[in-house]
C-alpha cells in the first residue's frame, strides 16, 4: 500500500515582547532584531502586537488630555510613514531573514495618525497595509479611524492565506465573518499589554488578557483558522511613566499574553510568563483545517445566504472629491 505523502509544515511565530517606549529608533532596532532571531529559528509567519512601534501609551487610560500634551506630541514624533528609511530598514530585514510578517504600529501619514498593521512578504514587499477601522474608546484621542481599503486583509502566501486584526476589532462580529470570507487560514490577532482585572474592579473585563484570549480563541473556533495572539510586555522599570502602579493597574511586570491556536481552538504552545519576553513558535498543518470545516463551515455549508448575508461597502471615503 502506497503511503500518504508527508505535508509541508509552515512554522507559526508569536511575539510577546516590550518595545523602546515612544523610540523609534529604538524599537525599529528591536524589531529588525527579532525578525533575525524568527528567521533563524525557521519561523514562516511571525506576528507582531498592536502599534509595537512606538509602544501602546496606556497613559491615555491613566492620565487626562492635559495630562498627556507633551506624551502625546512625543508619540506622535516617533510614531512610523509607511514611506519611511525605518520602513526600508525593517523591510530589507524581512527580506534578509525570508519570513513574512505581520507588523502593527502607530502610523503617521501627514498630521494624522493611525493603528496600523502592513503584511510584508519574505520579499520585503508590503502585500497589504491597513487601518484599524474604529480605534476603542480614548483611543480616539490620538488615532483616526481606517477606510474600506482597510478590511481586504488576507492575501495569498506561500505558507497560506493570511490576516489580520487589531485588538477589540475581535469583538466585531461582522468584521470577523468578512475575514472568514476571504479565506482566512492564518490570522494574526494583535493586541497591546493588558493586566488582570480584580474581581468587583470597575476595570473593564473585556480589556484583560482572559478575555482577549477568549476572543482570539473563538474567532479560531468560529473561524476554523489558526491564530497568532502577539501582545506586548512592560517591565517595572517602566510602570510609573504610564501611571499603572500609581492607579493600581498593576504593581509588578506583566501585560503579556501570547498565544497560538488552532483550528479547533486547543492551545498549540506553552504560554510565556506575563513579564517575559520571547517567540512562541509552533509548527502547522494547514490541511488540518479540514478537520474543522467538515464540522461547520461558517461561510459554506453552514450558512444560510438565502436568509441572512453581510453586505460590504468597499468605496472608500475621500476627503476631496474633484469634478
Amino acid at each position: 500500500m502506497a503511503t500518504k505523502p508527508k505535508e509541508e509544515t509552515v512554522r507559526l511565530g508569536a511575539v510577546q515582547a516590550e518595545p523602546i517606549w515612544l523610540d523609534l529608533q529604538g524599537t525599529v532596532a528591536k524589531t529588525i532584531k527579532i525578525i533575525q532571531d524568527a528567521g533563524t529559528k525557521g519561523i514562516n509567519v511571525l506576528g507582531f502586537p498592536e502599534v509595537w512601534i512606538p509602544g501602546y501609551p496606556w497613559n491615555i487610560w491613566t492620565q487626562s488630555i492635559p495630562q498627556n500634551k507633551a506624551m502625546l506630541h512625543k508619540y506622535m514624533a516617533n510614531s512610523m510613514s509607511i514611506e519611511s528609511p525605518e520602513m526600508e530598514a525593517i523591510r530589507a530585514a524581512v527580506k534578509e531573514a525570508g519570513i513574512f510578517v505581520v507588523l502593527g504600529y502607530s502610523e503617521r501619514d501627514g498630521g494624522s495618525l493611525y493603528m496600523a498593521q502592513s503584511t510584508i512578504s519574505s520579499e520585503g514587499i508590503i502585500v497589504s497595509h491597513r487601518r484599524k477601522i474604529k480605534p476603542t474608546y480614548v483611543e480616539r484621542i490620538i488615532w483616526g479611524d481606517g477606510q474600506a481599503s482597510s478590511l481586504k486583509t488576507v492575501v495569498d502566501t506561500p505558507f497560506g492565506k493570511v490576516g489580520a486584526l487589531c485588538c477589540f476589532e475581535h469583538y466585531q462580529p461582522l468584521l470577523r465573518y468578512y475575514q472568514y470570507a476571504q479565506g482566512e487560514q492564518i490570522h494574526v490577532a494583535s493586541w497591546p499589554m493588558f493586566f488582570e482585572v480584580a474581581k468587583g474592579s470597575e476595570a473593564a473585563f473585556q480589556g484583560s488578557p482572559e478575555a482577549s484570549l477568549i476572543a482570539s480563541r473563538f474567532m479560531a473556533l468560529e473561524g476554523q483558522m489558526f491564530v497568532i495572539v502577539s501582545t506586548q510586555v512592560v517591565k517595572e522599570e517602566n510602570l510609573d511613566s504610564m501611571h499603572l502602579r500609581e492607579l493600581g493597574v498593576t504593581d509588578k511586570a506583566a501585560g503579556g499574553f501570547a498565544m497560538i491556536y488552532g483550528p479547533n481552538g486547543t492551545e498549540l504552545v506553552d504560554a510565556l510568563a506575563p513579564d517575559q519576553e520571547g517567540i512562541l513558535e509552533v509548527d502547522v498543518v494547514l490541511s488540518d483545517i479540514d478537520y474543522s470545516k467538515a464540522l461547520l463551515d461558517p461561510v459554506g455549508q453552514y450558512s444560510r445566504p438565502d436568509m441572512l448575508t453581510l453586505q460590504v461597502n468597499k468605496t472608500e471615503g475621500k476627503h476631496v472629491i474633484e469634478k
